[in-house]
Formats: C-alpha cells, sequence, structure tokens
C-alpha cells in the first residue's frame, strides 16, 4: 500500500484526483475564488514530496500559493507540507469511527442515542455507516460552496422565512457608504445605543439553576442531520469538545449588563439549533428557497418562538472589534488604531471562510462556572487565546489541569501588562441581538488598547491562532479601505454586527486617531 509523503499528497488522493487533475482544479479554483497565480504541476509535485527534487528541504513557500492551498484545504500550509499522521485528518481511513480517538463525539453519539429514542450504540454505528460513503475532496467542496454563499442571500432567505415580525424588533441593518448593509441580527434600539464598559459594576450575568436535563425526543429529521454533523466533524477532523455552554434564561442590556445563565451541553446545541446554518445554506445553494426547512420548523419556527428563551436552548458567543493604538509611523502616517479582522480557518465549527472580528469565541465556562459567567471574561480568555498564544486556554483542546488558567501568575505577557494599569486597555459591550441563522445571542464587543506603547513592545507578538486562516490589519485613518471591508460580502453576521457597532463606538471615543465612515443604523 503506497504512503503519502505529505498531508497534501493524502488530502489530493482522498480527493480521487491525480496531481495533473488536481493542478487542472487548482486553476479553475483559482480563476473563481479571484485568486492570482496557479501552481504548475512541476511545482506540485515538489509540494506532495515535501522536498525539492534534490531531496533538499523545499524552504519557504510563495504567499499566492500557500494561501492557494489554505483555501481550498482550509488548512495551514504548515500542515500541508507536514508528514501524515496516524492521529491527523490526512493519514485517517474516513470509514473508521474509533472511539477512543473521538471520545468527544463517541459522547456526542450517546447523547444522540438518548434524545433520539434510539438503542445504545445506534449513532456511533450509523455514523461509521455514513463515514464509509463520504469522500473527502466532496467535503470540502461542499465546504467552500458554503462559503460563497453571501450574507445578504442568507438576509433575504431569513426575512422570506420570517415574514411575520414582532413589535420593538427588527434585523440590524445600517447604512454606510451610500450603501445598505443588512444583517441576520435581531435587536432592539436599545440594546445598540448604551455602551456598557466592562466592569465588575456594569458586568452582572449571573449563573442560575442546574445544567439541563433531558429534553423533548428528536424528530427523525433531525437525529438523521445530526449523524451527518458528527459523521462530518469525525472526517475532516473539525475541533469540538463536548464541554458546557452557557444558555441565556433572561437579559436585560443597556449602559448594564443583567442577567441569568444556566448550564447546557455542547451536543444539546450543536446537534441541535447548529444544525439550522448548513439547512439554510444549502437551500440557498440548490435555489429550493425557504419552503422546506424542516429542522427550521421544528427549533425555530417563528421570531416568538427566537425570544422564548425560556422554551428553548439559546447558546451564544462574545465577539470584539479589537483596536490598537499606534504611533506615528514615518511611513504609515499620523498615530491610530490597528483594527483586527480574521478570515475563520476550516477547522472552526461554523462560519468557515468567513470574516469575522478577533476575539470571538463561545460563552462558556473554564474551571469556575460561576465567575465565568460574565461576558468581560469570556472576552479575556479569548484574548489570551486567539491573540497572545495561550493554548492552555482554549476550550477544544480538552479540560486543563490548572485550577485558575486565568489567574495573573499565568497571564501571558502583553496580558499582564495591560492588566497591570487599568488605563491602558478599555473593554465594552457595544451591541446586544439574537442572530437568526441559528438562533445565538450575540454580545458584540469593543476592546480598545489606548496606551501605544503596547504596540512598540508586543505588536510582533500578536498573531492569530488556528480558529483563523489569515490575519488582516486595517488603520483607523483609512475610511475607504474600512467602507469596502464593511460592505464585503463574506463577512458572518455576527463579525459584521460587532465590527459596525465597534466602528460607531469607535468614532465618538477615538478622537484624532480615527477617521471612520459614518455608520447610521436604520429601521430601529
Amino acid at each position: 500500500m503506497r504512503t503519502a509523503r505529505t498531508v497534501l499528497e493524502q488530502k489530493i488522493w482522498d480527493r480521487q484526483q491525480t496531481l495533473e487533475e488536481f493542478a487542472e482544479y487548482v486553476e479553475v479554483f483559482a480563476r473563481e475564488a479571484g485568486e492570482p497565480g496557479t501552481i504548475s504541476l512541476r511545482h506540485l509535485h515538489r509540494l506532495a514530496a515535501g522536498r525539492r527534487s534534490s531531496g533538499q528541504p523545499l524552504g519557504p513557500v510563495r504567499p499566492v500559493t500557500a494561501r492557494l492551498l489554505e483555501k481550498i484545504f482550509r488548512t495551514s500550509i504548515h500542515e500541508l507540507l507536514a508528514e501524515p499522521s496516524a492521529a491527523g485528518s490526512a493519514g485517517r481511513d474516513v470509514g473508521r469511527f474509533d472511539v477512543r480517538a473521538n471520545a468527544d463525539l463517541a459522547d456526542m453519539a450517546d447523547w444522540l442515542d438518548e434524545r433520539a429514542g434510539w438503542a445504545p450504540g445506534e449513532s456511533r454505528a450509523k455514523v461509521h455507516a455514513k463515514l464509509a460513503t463520504f469522500e473527502a475532496g466532496t467535503m470540502v467542496d461542499r465546504r467552500y460552496r458554503r462559503a460563497r454563499v453571501s450574507r445578504e442571500q442568507i438576509v433575504r432567505a431569513l426575512r422570506a422565512y420570517y415574514r411575520r415580525g414582532v413589535a420593538g424588533h427588527d434585523m440590524y441593518r445600517v447604512r454606510c457608504g451610500g450603501e445598505d448593509v443588512r444583517t441576520s441580527i435581531l435587536a432592539r434600539a436599545e440594546w445598540l445605543d448604551q455602551p456598557a464598559s466592562l466592569t465588575a459594576e456594569n458586568d452582572r450575568l449571573v449563573l442560575a439553576g442546574r445544567r439541563d436535563g433531558p429534553r423533548a425526543a428528536l424528530s427523525e429529521a433531525a437525529a438523521e442531520a445530526a449523524v451527518d454533523r458528527l459523521a462530518e466533524w469525525a472526517a475532516l477532523d473539525v475541533r469540538v469538545m463536548n464541554l458546557p455552554l452557557y444558555r441565556l434564561l433572561r437579559v436585560d442590556v443597556g449602559s448594564a449588563i443583567e442577567g441569568t445563565v444556566g448550564l447546557v451541553d455542547f451536543a444539546e446545541y450543536a446537534l441541535t439549533a447548529d444544525l439550522l446554518e448548513g439547512e439554510l445554506v444549502e437551500a440557498v445553494v440548490s435555489g429550493a428557497g425557504t419552503g422546506v426547512l424542516p429542522l427550521r420548523d421544528e427549533f425555530l419556527p417563528n421570531l416568538d418562538a427566537v425570544l422564548d428563551l425560556s422554551g428553548r436552548v439559546c447558546a451564544g458567543g462574545v465577539l470584539a472589534l479589537c483596536a490598537i493604538a499606534r504611533p506615528r509611523d514615518p511611513y504609515r502616517g499620523a498615530p491610530d488604531y490597528a483594527l483586527l479582522v480574521q478570515e475563520r480557518s476550516g477547522y472552526v465549527l461554523n462560519t468557515s471562510g468567513r470574516l469575522a472580528v478577533v476575539p470571538k469565541g463561545f460563552h462558556q465556562p473554564l474551571t469556575d462556572v460561576r465567575a465565568d459567567a460574565r461576558v468581560s471574561a469570556t472576552l479575556l480568555r479569548e484574548l489570551e487565546e486567539e491573540l497572545f498564544g495561550r493554548d492552555e486556554v482554549d476550550t477544544t483542546a480538552g479540560e486543563g489541569r490548572a485550577a485558575a488558567p486565568m489567574h495573573p501568575g499565568r497571564w501571558s505577557a502583553p496580558m499582564r501588562w495591560l492588566r497591570e494599569d487599568p488605563s491602558r486597555m478599555r473593554m465594552e459591550c457595544t451591541g446586544f441581538g439574537f442572530n437568526l441563522v441559528s438562533g445565538n445571542y450575540e454580545f458584540a464587543s469593543l476592546v480598545v488598547i489606548e496606551d501605544e506603547e503596547f504596540w512598540t513592545r508586543f505588536g510582533g507578538a500578536v498573531e492569530a491562532n488556528w480558529e483563523a486562516s489569515g490575519l488582516r490589519l486595517y488603520s483607523s485613518l483609512d475610511d475607504e479601505l474600512i467602507t469596502d471591508l464593511v460592505t464585503h460580502e463574506s463577512w458572518s453576521n455576527e463579525g459584521l454586527f460587532a465590527l459596525l457597532q465597534g466602528l460607531r463606538r469607535l468614532a465618538e471615543i477615538g478622537g484624532r486617531r480615527v477617521k471612520l465612515p459614518a455608520i447610521e443604523v436604520s429601521g430601529l
């Protein structure tokens, strides 16, 4: 049996393609994706081998080549050129569903047996059977196809489905640069115009009640969709852990955040409400429209159901526009803020390939389920994980051993420096809403690092983690590029919501460091 020399070579085999066929595919992909350049067959042979023809190491890969391969496979170029590992996605037989290698997926399969009313082990058998029919290349192509569905197409489909509104609520939209920009975020006016400083006095989400117990049985359609989701994760090595999430029970957002949350297993969200995005996007891709959406009919049939927090599992996230003060630069010009934007990688649970602000994460506890309920707790953790390199606070890496992973003694150097003086960093909640794609609640936030010495000291250490396939910087003085950014169709809805609310607030407090486009909220 032949053995792949690199992950790249194995992934090409998984697509049932020869190197010649894949080189032709890359040319078509690059043209349709608007990417410059192609990969010659000779160069592809070297990349697949992981070495030059002389046997010497490859050396750095041209950025245009790396970007093409990363977009096709949703995998970093470093991993693609690595040797396959028996435990890795490229070296694994996708027909296997090894409980020992996929403990959390197996745990979720057991959860599915209970919720679907199936005999113990039936979900695992169904996943195993599904995996045997999968072709990795087909799944990658499906993810790519879904990522190309525009934000406007998604919003239009949701507006068609939720024709009957609810008084006082509307889908968030703005006017920017002469264009109307719409999102799938359901909001109220009072959730948008009173920034809440994320201090102990204002950040008052509290834990109430115990972890949710068993809920109503899943329909056959929902259970089979959950099997598909588990099989796809197993085949593509999507990083998931069946850890608890916060479930929103009550919320009041204004100049302060008040409310209560409970706890729910990740499986309860990921194998129910989170299935709605894929169903909706596939309906858009196929042109079927919103007339037949059985999962949405089951879980979020109308806006009353979206707002009925006691009657459904409402998980959510915390995400922030991060603005870092920079000093005057002889090439860049006047002092400004560096604004950070990420493109989501292929290994994330959802919004793969879409633009988002950074940090972005699920609202969930690390170890202290009561103290971690605060919005600021998630925000600080995500800063450490996604920008400052703290792998131990990555909730997809497994349950950690530290009793207090966010203890000051464990902070990264950038975080330690910021927390030494409270005036160096400002954190605010700039908006709140419900994302109609899956019903999630979203706390849009703004993180402003006010002291420009941070950039001088740590700017070179700011680096996105595995959740991003790329990180972009924008200047707060470049209103033209930011207008183009706002109107880009590849944004995730919640990411764009946080960006827009963050820009609105930054325009108010940024002084001479900002020259931002006018953003006017309409319809609320």
